[in-house]
């Protein structure tokens, strides 16, 4: 077994069933957190569908935008 899983679980022998609740819930949150999303090899079939002059209009909106306070924004 995995030496990090085996710690994990002599960690948690111990505890009251309502903290090893608690552990197990955020465990699932993070299980479910790493699966959202789609995978990057999903998207390959996108790769060059964007015309260059569309790239080049959001690459300067992007520097025209970013890095700009406004302090009455949030």
């Amino acid at each position: 077994m995995n030496p990090i899983i085996e710690e994990v679980v002599q960690r948690l022998a111990p505890l009251p069933g309502n903290l090893q609740q608690k552990v197990l819930d955020y465990v699932q949150a993070i299980v479910d957190e790493a699966q959202t999303g789609t995978p990057g090899v999903r998207l390959l079939h996108f790769a060059g569908t964007i015309p260059l002059t569309e790239l080049e209009t959001m690459r300067q909106a992007i520097e025209k935008g970013c890095e700009q306070v406004e302090p009455h924004g949030w």
